[in-house]
C-alpha cells in the first residue's frame, strides 16, 4: 500500500503577441510597436516537510494555472500569469500518468523546500516588432502565446512514515500501534494477519509523529518470501525502526539476527538506521519470570541503538516510556539528516524541470490528401497573425520559406491545388 494520487496539471498558456504601430505627432517615422505576450503561470510542486499523506489530492485533483496576458502598443509586454504552488509531502515520486500506468519517473522530491516544475507555462509569443526586417518595415505577423504544458501524473509516497515497526510475525507490533495511536490493524493469532503496511499517527504532548506497522518478515524477505520485498520497500524513508520481538518465543537472540540480517542484505543503510528493541507481551508469566535471562541474553545483540524495552501491549507496560524514546530519537535522526543536508552544499536546491518532448515533425499528411502544417512556430504565426489580407500571407509565406516549412511540404510531395491547413487557416498550394 503506497500513498498515491493521480492529478491533472495545466500550465497557462502564453499570452498573444500583437501587430500594432506607433503613430505620434512627435514620432513622426512610426514603426511598429507590438508587444510580446506575457509567460504563463507554471505549476510547482514543493516538498513539504509538514505533510505526510496525499489525501488531499483526492479531493482536489486538479490543478491550472494563470495565462499570460497579451502584449500592448508601444512595445508593451503582456503580464506574466500567475504560478501554482502545489505542497506534497518528502518523499514524494512523480510519474508520467496514461492509460491507467506509470510511463516515466520525472522526478522524486527527497528534500524539503525541494521544487519540480510538473507543468511549464507556455511562451509569450513575439509581437510584430520582432519581425521587422531590411525588405519588411511594416510587418504585419505576430505570434499566438505558447500553449502551457497539460499532463496527467501520479504522484507516489514513498515515506509513508517517520517511524517503521519491523519483526516477525505475531511479535505485536499490530497490536502496539493500536495502543499507542488510533490505527485498527488487523490483530488476530495467526501469522500474516497484516496484509499491508498500516498507519497511526502517535501523539506525544503537542507534536505528532506516524508509524507504520509493517507486515511481518521472515528469513528469505529480502529474496520476496512470505510477503516479500515488497513491503521492505516501505521502511526504507523511514528515520527510525521499532524492532519488536515476542517475549514468549524461544531463541529471541536468533530472531532479531534474522531480522537485521534481511533488512541489511535488502539495503545496507536500514541496518544504520536507529534502532529500538522492543521486547512485548510481558504480561506473560513466561516472559516476566525469565526477565533477568532475556536481558543477559540480550547484552550481545548487535544493530540496537537504545536501551531495550520491555512491554505489554495488552496492558500497556512500558508504552508511555516507549513513546517518549520514539519521539527523542526521531527528533535526533531529524536533526542529523537536516545537519547532513546543510553540510552537503551551501549552494540552492535545483529546480527539477522534467524534459520537454519535443516533436520534430514539421507537415504530417491527413485523410483525404490534407496536408497539416504542424511546425510549432509556424502554427503560432498563423494563430496569431490576420492572414485575411494578402500583405499578410505574402509576409507569412516568406516566413515558412525561413522556417524551411516550404521544403518539408515539397519532401512530402505537394502538388499544385492541394490543400493545406495550419493553425485554423486553410489554403489551396500554387
Amino acid at each position: 500500500m503506497l500513498d498515491s494520487a493521480v492529478i491533472e496539471v495545466r500550465a497557462g498558456n502564453g499570452g498573444h503577441g500583437i501587430v500594432s504601430f506607433i503613430r505620434e505627432a512627435m514620432l513622426p517615422r512610426g514603426g511598429p510597436g507590438g508587444g510580446d505576450g506575457g509567460r504563463g503561470g507554471d505549476i510547482v510542486l514543493v516538498a513539504d516537510s509538514s505533510i505526510n499523506t496525499l489525501t488531499k489530492f483526492h479531493w482536489q485533483p486538479h490543478f491550472m494555472a494563470k495565462n499570460g496576458g497579451p502584449g500592448d502598443g508601444h512595445n508593451r509586454r503582456g503580464a506574466n500569469g500567475e504560478s501554482v504552488e502545489v505542497n506534497v509531502p518528502i518523499g514524494t515520486e512523480v510519474w508520467i500518468w496514461e492509460d491507467g500506468e506509470d510511463i516515466e519517473l520525472i522526478g522524486d522530491l527527497t528534500r524539503s523546500g525541494q521544487r519540480m516544475i510538473v507543468a511549464e507555462g507556455g511562451r509569450g509569443g513575439w509581437g510584430n516588432t520582432h519581425f521587422v526586417s531590411a525588405s519588411h518595415q511594416e510587418p504585419l505577423l505576430a505570434e499566438a502565446g505558447e500553449l502551457g504544458e497539460i499532463r496527467r501524473v501520479r504522484l507516489n509516497l514513498k515515506l509513508l512514515a517517520d517511524i517503521g515497526l519491523i519483526g516477525m510475525p505475531n511479535a505485536g507490533k499490530s497490536s502496539i500501534l493500536t495502543a499507542i495511536s488510533a490505527a485498527r490493524p488487523k490483530v488476530a493469532d495467526y501469522p500474516f494477519t497484516t496484509l499491508e503496511p498500516v498507519l497511526g499517527v502517535v501523539e506525544h504532548g503537542p507534536q505528532a509523529f506516524v508509524a507504520v506497522d509493517i507486515p511481518g518478515l521472515i528469513e528469505g524477505a529480502h529474496q520476496g518470501v512470505g510477503l516479500g520485498d515488497e513491503f521492505l520497500k516501505h521502511v526504507q524513508r523511514t528515520r527510525v525502526l521499532v524492532h519488536v520481538v515476542d517475549g514468549s518465543e524461544d531463541d529471541i537472540v536468533g530472531r532479531i539476527e534474522t531480522i537485521n540480517n534481511e533488512i541489511t542484505q535488502f539495503d545496507p543503510g536500514l541496518a544504520r538506521r536507529p534502532q529500538i528493541l522492543v521486547v512485548n507481551k510481558l504480561d506473560l508469566e513466561d516472559v516476566s519470570v525469565l526477565l533477568d535471562e532475556i536481558k543477559e541474553n540480550l547484552k550481545g545483540v548487535k544493530g540496537l541503538h537504545s536501551e531495550t524495552f520491555f512491554v505489554s501491549a495488552a496492558t500497556h507496560e512500558g508504552l508511555d516510556q516507549l513513546k517518549q524514546t520514539m519521539f527523542h530519537m526521531l527528533q535526533s535522526a531529524n536533526q542529523e539528516l537536516e545537519l547532513g543536508a546543510v553540510l552537503e552544499t551551501d549552494e540552492e536546491i535545483p529546480v527539477l524541470r522534467p524534459k520537454p518532448r519535443v516533436s520534430t515533425d514539421v507537415v504530417k499528411r491527413e485523410a483525404g490528401g490534407v496536408l497539416r502544417i504542424v511546425h510549432q512556430k509556424a502554427v503560432r504565426l498563423a494563430r496569431g497573425s490576420n492572414l485575411e489580407t494578402w500583405e499578410a500571407r505574402v509576409q507569412f509565406h516568406r516566413r515558412l520559406e525561413q522556417l524551411k516549412v516550404t521544403k518539408a511540404l515539397r519532401d512530402a510531395g505537394i502538388e499544385t491545388g492541394d490543400t493545406v491547413v495550419v493553425g485554423d487557416w486553410e489554403f489551396d498550394w500554387d
